[in-house]
């Protein structure tokens, strides 16, 4: 199997796939998170099972997928000292006449307020459309997830629609609002 290995930079982040290297890092920040600030943020998360094996398992299937083209995931990492922040992934609808992919973006709590998930976001925007050649991209968004919603907004994503029962979360069929970015 070959290996995708797709990044870039910005003035402050590195946005790359995982490799093995990163276990420690990526680690350690999600043992450093915060306690849960909001329903949407899952705080601290009990690591346990996340041996060093199970995360080269983990990043082989992303490769997997990568080279699949049914997903894309990416380790967000300060350029300063690769510390591990977050992750964005990529997953294809549909290819084809389409071109068209659903998006999701985190970054650990411990790193908010400080411009991280725009200035990954953005950048992320650019990978999906110059160099995965996703046509149309979209964020599946919860009616009161606020920061994901400004989040979204503020790099460019525009509101389409309500999808009525989209997604099964908390037990239930959850209404999802649609935001998405077409290529120029």
């Amino acid at each position: 199997m070959g290996n995708f290995n797709l990044h870039i930079e910005t003035e402050r982040l590195v946005i790359r796939p995982l490799e093995i290297k990163d276990y420690s890092t990526w680690l350690s920040e999600f043992e450093n998170r915060s306690p849960s600030q909001h329903k949407y943020d899952e705080g601290r998360i009990d690591m346990s099972i996340c041996t060093k094996e199970w995360f080269e398992d983990l990043v082989n299937n992303h490769q997997r997928m990568a080279l699949e083209d049914n997903a894309y995931v990416f380790g967000v990492f300060l350029k300063e000292d690769t510390t591990h922040i977050g992750s964005i992934d990529f997953s294809t609808i549909m290819r084809d006449d389409f071109q068209w992919a659903r998006f999701g973006y985190t970054i650990h709590n411990q790193f908010w307020r400080q411009g991280y998930g725009k200035e990954a976001v953005k950048a992320a925007i650019y990978l999906a459309f110059d160099k995965l050649n996703y046509h149309r991209i979209e964020a599946h968004i919860n009616l009161d997830n606020t920061a994901s919603i400004k989040l979204a907004e503020s790099v460019g994503l525009q509101f389409e629609c309500i999808r009525k029962g989209f997604i099964y979360e908390f037990g239930e069929w959850t209404d999802n609002l649609i935001y998405y970015i077409n290529k120029n």
